[in-house]
């Protein structure tokens, strides 16, 4: 029954020597690769406003907005040309890491790796959020009777990540076929709506719906740099998600570093155009966010209305912007299992992240990745705007150790490459000012009370995890050190024979199970003691009589149990065999019976389960499971 369920979910299992045929042509990478960077230009923009909005500052917002969007729009092209640089140099995949490690050294790109991850799992944490919100807002204007599904947030977002979690675990280009549709549509529609737009603002100069936001009596807050900075802290998610095509490298059809720039080429002139003509259509039409409807809802409204048949394209653009937040986690599930399994090929990450699954994906990885999400979406209670402030702050240490890196193994090449060492260089120095900017704007934000004192906003949390992660991977190279030094010594007493003792566990009656582990038992050692923990005198009578009869042979010894404990008797006993006979080892064998039906296992004790866990971190114990295996 398992086998029929993992079938029906995941697929057939797919044989090692199809894994070149899973490899992505650029039509399905994109949207894999892309969906994250391409879904927050329906959010960037109202993160910009939203600090505004919140520091009750009035109109003067707009035209910050738009001078802060532009910026930001520089920052992704440059971004884009720099991994361009990456990919070319380090075609095996890896991105940042691979960049900091081999050329600033291994503590930065553990730095780089651990921003990357704990990013990875924000972004599918974020993304789902944003997109129930967004199916909310959609539904809430359907009808008001599902204003309701609001208090069902949390478990929407994790029904998603779960779906999400065995999308990808059926393989890499299914999930890219089950992307590719709704990520088309989303661009199509949103170029289609930026176009409408457009022409609504220029030529006719009016929306088709009043949006524009009322003026505030209390915006008595000027525009000061502080606020100007924390707008362009939280606009720069729009460039979450653009180093996972350097992170995925090897997901591509050969050749596979030509393809990754490409498709990262192709992303990053989608994402600049859209975030451009998103942040115009706002400040145009003086929108701003508000509780009830997404700043994108508002903007397709005022360039479609909800009349038909421009409510066709204001309900599709709604639909599919709901659609490309929730699979813009596939982003962080197409980078995240590879990013982990390459940090586990070298040590620094438990190595069945490196394992393959049915579907030939890194099903460790997603499930790793699908847990921590689901404990960030817990935690937070699937509040976008509580987990936004943890966002953005590891990909912009990424993006600096990248430059760096990059800058680096440029000088140490003998063939320089130097329009392409000025602009690593450049991209360097933008990208770790803009990460000071950030980690300032969303670490701490200044409150009067009692003269100067400070609020916590949430990126120290980003960093603390980061920092634990690093921890993490060290912690986890020296064990395996340790255990490949210990393992690497052979003893000089390495081939004289192991002296033992073979002790049989006998249950409250005798059956073929038992009988078959006895016999066993006696190959190992003709002189087996079997052992019983008798809880009442009738059945340790009623045993005796039975082992008299069938296995009179063998001595049996009998524990009582005043308090029917079955583990703490045995523990006893073998620490008196042990310190009596002083042998290398001593063989406990546990007779079992295996049920003919897996769900028969459910009726019956786990006796033989609990005596392995307790007797499994004992030295000198050797635990031998002898199961007699029942028939329809």
């Amino acid at each position: 029954m398992p086998s029929i369920i993992r079938r029906l979910l995941l697929g057939r299992p797919l044989p090692t020597t199809h894994a070149v045929h899973e490899r992505l042509p650029i039509i399905l990478a994109l949207p894999i690769f892309a969906s994250d960077a391409l879904s927050s230009v329906s959010y960037a923009t109202e993160a910009i406003l939203r600090q505004f909005h919140d520091y009750n500052v009035g109109h003067a917002q707009y035209g910050a907005a738009m001078a802060l969007s532009l910026g930001i729009v520089g920052l992704i092209l440059m971004v884009v040309v720099s991994y361009w640089q990456v990919i070319k140099a380090y075609a095996r995949g890896g991105g940042s890491y691979l960049v900091a490690r081999e050329n600033l050294g291994l503590s930065l790109g553990l730095v780089a790796a651990s921003a990357l991850l704990v990013d990875y799992v924000l972004t599918v944490a974020v993304s789902v959020a944003e997109g129930v919100a967004a199916t909310f807002s959609a539904l809430h204007h359907v009808s008001p009777q599902f204003a309701d599904l609001a208090s069902h947030r949390l478990t929407v977002c994790l029904c998603v990540v779960a779906f999400l979690a065995v999308l990808n675990l059926r393989g890499v280009r299914e999930s890219g076929v089950w992307v590719a549709i709704p990520s088309y549509s989303f661009i199509v529609l949103m170029f289609g709506i930026v176009a409408l737009g457009l022409f609504r603002a220029l030529v006719t100069g009016a929306p088709v719906e009043s949006v524009a936001m009322p003026p505030n009596p209390n915006a008595d807050v000027t525009l000061t740099p502080y606020l100007l900075i924390r707008g362009f802290a939280s606009g720069c998610a729009a460039l979450t998600g653009i180093e996972a095509v350097a992170n995925g490298v090897q997901a591509f059809r050969a050749p596979e570093a030509r393809n990754a720039q490409w498709t990262l080429g192709i992303l990053g002139a989608i994402l600049a155009a859209l975030f451009t003509g998103i942040t115009y259509l706002a400040v145009h039409f003086h929108i701003g966010p508000n509780e009830t409807e997404t700043v994108i809802s508002q903007i397709a409204r005022a360039a479609a209305g909800t009349e038909m048949p421009g409510g066709l394209l204001y309900y599709g653009v709604l639909g599919f912007t709901a659609l490309i937040l929730l699979l813009a986690a596939n982003t962080a599930y197409a980078a995240f299992p590879r990013l982990a399994a390459i940090l586990a090929e070298d040590g620094f990450l438990p190595r069945q992240l490196t394992a393959l699954g049915d579907r030939l994906s890194l099903d460790n990885g997603i499930v790793a990745l699908s847990l921590l999400a689901m404990g960030f979406l817990a935690v937070f209670g699937g509040e976008t705007h509580a987990l936004l402030p943890l966002y953005t702050v590891g990909v912009f240490i990424a993006f600096t150790t990248a430059q760096a890196g990059m800058v680096v193994h440029t000088l140490r090449s003998t063939r320089r490459d130097w329009p392409g060492l000025v602009i690593n260089v450049l991209g360097g120095l933008v990208t770790f000012t803009v990460m000071v900017v950030v980690i300032r704007a969303k670490f701490v934000v200044p409150q009067p009370l009692f003269g100067t004192t400070w609020f916590y906003e949430g990126a120290w949390m980003a960093l603390l995890l980061m920092a634990a992660t690093v921890a993490l991977f060290y912690g986890i190279a020296r064990h395996y050190r340790g255990v490949a030094e210990q393992l690497a010594r052979i003893p000089e007493d390495a081939e004289e024979p192991i002296r033992h003792t073979v002790i049989v566990l006998v249950p409250s009656r005798i059956h073929r199970g038992v009988l078959s582990a006895l016999n066993y038992a006696r190959t190992i050692d003709p002189n087996a003691i079997a052992v019983h923990v008798a809880f009442d005198a009738a059945n340790e009578q009623a045993l005796a009589g039975q082992w008299e009869r069938y296995a009179g042979g063998t001595p049996l010894v009998v524990l009582d149990s005043p308090y029917r404990s079955l583990v703490r008797p045995v523990l006893q006993y073998l620490d008196e065999t042990e310190h009596i006979r002083d042998d290398d080892v001593v063989t406990v064998v546990l007779p079992e019976f295996v049920p003919a039906r897996w769900w028969q296992t459910f009726l019956h004790n786990a006796t033989g389960w609990v005596l392995r866990l307790h007797l499994h971190y004992r030295r000198g114990i050797v635990i031998t499971s002898v199961r007699y295996y029942l028939e329809e």
